[in-house]
């Protein structure tokens, strides 16, 4: 099949921008329970609860990053041709069909089910450089890539 690659690259970053708005509205949610009010005095309980909460907002700080980085990469990565499995290449792996780009869930573009992987994704390294035609091994399976585009 002949993949528009902009047009999953848009897809995509969609995705991923949809995705940091709404961890960034979990992120403000999380960052106004953790802050006190001073004004009155304040019990251990709400004390421990803004601890947790400034804890989980850290963590959610730590993911608005990734998502950043990820829409970045989406940004400057060639999604020109491909003849053998390699960044901004789309993978028909054993009847699924993957992007190498970043990680995303499952998404649909062009009326077919994808998946984005990252090039430090484990099975990257076991179908990097493969052509359309050749196995490879991940897990002690063998894994047929059917095209390349």
């Amino acid at each position: 099949m002949d993949w528009n690659k902009d047009h999953i690259r848009e897809t995509m970053l969609l995705l991923e921008t949809a995705a940091l708005h709404s961890a960034r509205e979990n992120y403000l949610d999380y960052v106004s329970t953790a802050r006190l009010d001073r004004s009155e005095p304040i019990e251990n309980d709400e004390l421990a609860q803004a601890e947790v909460a400034s804890d989980f907002a850290e963590a959610l700080d730590d993911t608005l990053h990734d998502y950043a980085d990820k829409l970045e990469k989406l940004r400057t990565i060639d999604f020109g041709p491909k003849l053998a499995v390699n960044e901004g290449a789309v993978v028909k792996l054993s009847g699924r069909h993957f992007v190498i780009a970043v990680s995303t869930s499952k998404f649909t573009c062009q009326g077919r089910e994808l998946m984005g992987i990252s090039t430090m994704a484990p099975i990257f390294e076991a179908i990097e450089g493969a052509r359309a035609g050749e196995t490879v091994q991940f897990n002690g399976r063998d894994l047929t890539v059917e095209d390349v585009e």
